[in-house]
């Protein structure tokens, strides 16, 4: 397939999450599990047939440690997605490059150059915009919001884990054991929460289907197979479409207005997303998200 047909058709499979969560209207969490468990059955079959379960005890590690961090990010995102528009929670749980660059600096020591604290600033002041500025100065921030950036936290966290295992590793090896981690640790949470996550209608079922075959693996497959061929750094400035997409489908699907101010805040920050992910002409690098 050609590389750049695969990674629209990525945007295109994950761009209906929030779409499915809201549509199948129960527990976040359990959908959050289905997410991740329906796409790892359909992976384990070929993981075993073509002998892709080879792992070194770090990358094991690595991995299930990413997946319970990744299961971390779609949890508390779904949650989210309940109490705020799909459009805006998908926005702002794109705010992970940001999170990754002030990590990487705050950690690492890695110096993340002027036009990235120049983004940062420009998606701060797209927050401002889209939240309110009297809300802030007041504490007043809704919960959904509060959530959907603790998800972009650890959605960074998930990028900072895994971003440097990645080279070392089959992808197939790597999906096979963090989302065999990720469907553990949800379903240990949703037991403990008392979660009915079996008695549920055939409509809920379709939705956990379809975000566990087209969101989690076809999604994610194509966008991973977009990277071996594009720079990684054009696919992350594609990957922000996605809230666009999310956007279009959550009007046409469940009817989902914005106002002004959330309009003018969402393509303020995802303009100061899109710059963190410039480079300057004169420098070279390579950057794998």
């Amino acid at each position: 397939m050609n590389p750049r047909v695969s990674l629209i058709i990525g945007i295109l499979c994950i761009s209906f999450s929030p779409i499915f969560v809201k549509l199948a209207g129960v527990s976040p969490i359990g959908s959050a599990f289905y997410r991740v468990f329906v796409a790892w059955v359909c992976l384990a079959p070929f993981c075993v047939f073509k002998k892709k379960l080879a792992v070194q005890k770090r990358q094991l590690i690595i991995s299930v440690v990413a997946g319970m961090v990744f299961a971390l990010d779609i949890a508390v995102w779904n949650i989210s997605l309940l109490k705020i528009s799909a459009t805006v929670s998908t926005l702002i749980a794109n705010l992970a490059p940001v999170w990754v660059g002030l990590m990487s600096f705050l950690f690492l020591r890695k110096k993340s150059g002027l036009l990235f604290w120049l983004g940062t600033i420009i998606a701060i002041i797209g927050m401002i915009v889209l939240v309110g500025y009297q809300h802030i100065l007041h504490l007043e921030l809704n919960t959904g919001i509060l959530l959907a950036v603790l998800a972009s936290f650890f959605y960074a966290t998930y990028i900072m884990i895994t971003k440097n295992i990645m080279a070392g590793i089959d992808v197939f090896t790597f999906m096979f054991y963090s989302m065999l981690s990720s469907s553990i640790f949800l379903l240990l949470i949703n037991g403990y929460m008392h979660n009915d996550i079996i008695h549920l209608s055939p409509k809920v079922w379709l939705c956990f289907i379809g975000i566990g075959l087209i969101c989690q693996l076809a999604g994610w497959l194509t966008i991973n197979y977009s990277l071996r061929y594009l720079e990684s750094t054009k696919v992350s400035i594609a990957l922000l479409s996605q809230t666009v997409f999310a956007g279009l489908l959550a009007a046409f699907l469940l009817n989902e207005r914005l106002g002004f101010n959330e309009i003018l805040g969402s393509v303020i920050v995802l303009g100061g997303i899109a710059v963190t992910f410039l480079k300057p002409r004169s420098r070279k690098e390579n950057v794998v998200i």
